[in-house]
């Protein structure tokens, strides 16, 4: 009688260690669309180290479907299968407890109807009612990004004066024959941020320009004493404020700045040229912004029918000399990412 009972025992025993060895979970059993050229359906499901995982999958339409792989999370592909239209019974043994995706790609220009179905043979009972269901959080991924920066080493303002003469231009009914009017161009130099002139006939113009002169020298030295160069002019052509005084005098000047060499010759040839500023002063001093490059044109007219005069011409630039280097630097870059994670 003893010997029925543990004979009846151990069948027991082992019909019930069979059983939970071969006894099958479902997981998912899905129909689901895959979209075209490049359409992609993914699910995500957890299994435990041990656990036998059973995959079938079918396109409904008879059509091969371009890719089906299956990705232990992150990156490692366990499975893989190209142009297929079913996959029956494929066993796959998990080593890592861990998510696992399961990808179905399309590169065809129709779309695919596909039915998975994944079942789970856990490795012992204790572990048949696992949790498969993936979760997720959102965790900030910060990454550096190499990325390079321009940057200033060091920057020097110059004051320079570019330009000074004192023509002299004759009369309209000059006796030698001479024009009662001239040409005279500088250039400006490299980096020119904003530039001056100082116009000023006869001798009431030069003492205007030398009141000016030391008057500016002992009410700045500082300024001075900075800015190599500096003086009235490089003061009018950085901050705009003049030193100078309007003057009466004798003998006026008409003048034009002309806008290129075109306007030059036609100026020559008495036809209609284009200027960007122009007067008919004794003394003038002005601040210019605009050209910052190039050669400049200025045409001096004397209206006088009988004497000619004199004009002192200065132009002072003022040039922002940059020394700029390039380096690497960091960009750090913060997005959000979405972790899938399991609940034991």
């Amino acid at each position: 009688m003893k010997k029925i009972f543990y004979f009846l025992l151990c069948v027991v025993c082992v019909t019930s260690s069979l059983y939970s060895q071969t006894a099958t979970i479902d997981v998912a059993e899905n129909t689901f669309k895959v979209g075209v050229l490049g359409g992609k359906e993914e699910f995500y499901y957890g299994f435990l180290e041990g656990d036998q995982v059973v995959f079938n999958f079918t396109e409904l339409n008879g059509k091969e479907l371009n890719e089906v792989e299956i990705i232990e999370f992150p990156s490692s592909s366990k499975f893989m299968d190209y142009k297929t239209k079913r996959i029956e019974n494929k066993v796959l043994n998990i080593q890592n407890t861990g998510v696992y995706k399961f990808v179905f790609s399309n590169s065809s220009l129709s779309s695919r109807v596909c039915r998975m179905k994944i079942q789970r043979i856990p490795a012992t009972e204790t572990t048949r009612n696992f949790n498969t269901t993936v979760y997720w959080r959102t965790v900030k991924d910060t990454t550096f990004l190499p990325s390079l920066e321009r940057y200033l080493v060091k920057s020097d303002t110059i004051a320079q004066e570019i330009y000074s003469a004192v023509p002299k231009i004759s009369s309209q009914n000059a006796y030698n024959g001479n024009k009662n009017y001239q040409i005279v161009d500088f250039t400006l130099p490299e980096n020119t941020v904003s530039w001056s002139f100082y116009i000023g006939t006869g001798s009431e113009g030069k003492a205007e320009y030398d009141r000016a002169l030391a008057s500016y020298s002992l009410k700045a030295a500082k300024i001075v004493s900075g800015i190599p160069g500096y003086g009235p002019l490089a003061a009018l052509a950085l901050t705009g404020v003049s030193y100078f005084k309007q003057v009466q005098g004798e003998s006026n000047v008409k003048y034009w700045f002309l806008s290129n060499a075109e306007s030059v010759a036609n100026f020559y040839a008495n036809q209609t040229f284009y200027s960007y500023k122009k007067g008919d002063v004794i003394t003038e001093a002005s601040q210019m912004k605009s050209p910052l490059n190039g050669k400049v044109y200025v045409a001096l007219l004397n209206d006088n029918t009988v004497y000619a005069i004199s004009v002192t011409i200065k132009v002072v630039a003022i040039q922002l000399i940059q020394e700029w280097r390039v380096r690497t630097k960091q960009e750090m870059i913060i997005t959000n990412k979405q972790i899938p994670y399991l609940r034991f």
